[in-house]
């Protein structure tokens, strides 16, 4: 077994990691327990009762989150004409055709998030070797091949989150940092969980969350109740 760090043996000091958690009470417990000397990203982690070898049971999305995630995400944006000077005043990053497909395959992945209008789907159409496996590859289901670029644009800047299931039905994603207040990460967080809930395929029998987990980037995870929120949204649950 891996020895501790001295740190990290100090962030579990006097924790009952069994213990299960509000939405509330774990983000304070991350908060608390989070002593790096960065602002850390308070991260969510789920394991979801699915088979993604089955179709029908793929659960990717995107969610907004109300406060922002606190990271500066970089955007790139494939257009031509009027919408490159669109892209552009949005606050994009990058912006190209050709030129830009052409530093992608020369390995020049600057940037977070890739954003196409339809008539540049030929030229990106190229980089789906490069850009999948990195899933960074444009999708009409994600927003991210769209008309409006510029309003893609505004979104990946603002805080959307996307979030995709592996193929073990686990899902990972930054919701904020541990600088926020209480009050912001909570509400960042209920608006994941209710995002997955509400992606949950049709076909799924039983519980449809199995572990849900949030902690900082250099702490300890602190487990949520997963009963809170498993069968509805969050949004029904507070009703």
């Amino acid at each position: 077994m891996a020895r501790i760090g001295k740190r990290m043996k100090k962030a579990y000091e006097g924790l009952d990691i069994e213990k299960t958690y509000t939405i509330e009470d774990a983000v304070k417990s991350v908060k608390a327990r989070a002593s790096a000397k960065f602002n850390e990203t308070v991260e969510v982690s789920l394991n979801l009762n699915i088979d993604p070898r089955q179709a029908d049971q793929q659960v990717r999305g995107m969610v907004a989150l109300p406060n922002g995630t606190g990271k500066t995400v970089r955007v790139a944006v494939f257009a031509k004409g009027p919408k490159v000077a669109e892209a552009q005043a949005a606050g994009a990053d990058l912006v190209g055709g050709d030129d830009l497909a052409e530093k992608v395959l020369a390995g020049e992945i600057n940037f977070d998030r890739v954003i196409a209008a339809p008539d540049m789907m030929a030229v990106v159409g190229k980089l789906g070797k490069v850009l999948g496996p990195r899933g960074l590859m444009p999708n009409p289901k994600l927003g991210t091949v769209t008309p409006n670029v510029a309003q893609a644009v505004k979104d990946a800047k603002g805080g959307q989150v996307e979030f995709r299931a592996d193929k073990t039905g686990n899902i990972n994603a930054g919701i904020g940092k541990a600088g926020f207040d209480e009050a912001k990460l909570a509400q960042n967080l209920k608006a994941f969980l209710d995002a997955i809930v509400k992606a949950r395929p049709s076909g799924v029998k039983g519980n449809y969350i199995k572990k849900a987990t949030v902690s900082s980037t250099m702490g300890p995870g602190f487990k949520l109740d997963i009963a809170a929120f498993g069968g509805m949204t969050v949004a029904q649950q507070a009703a």
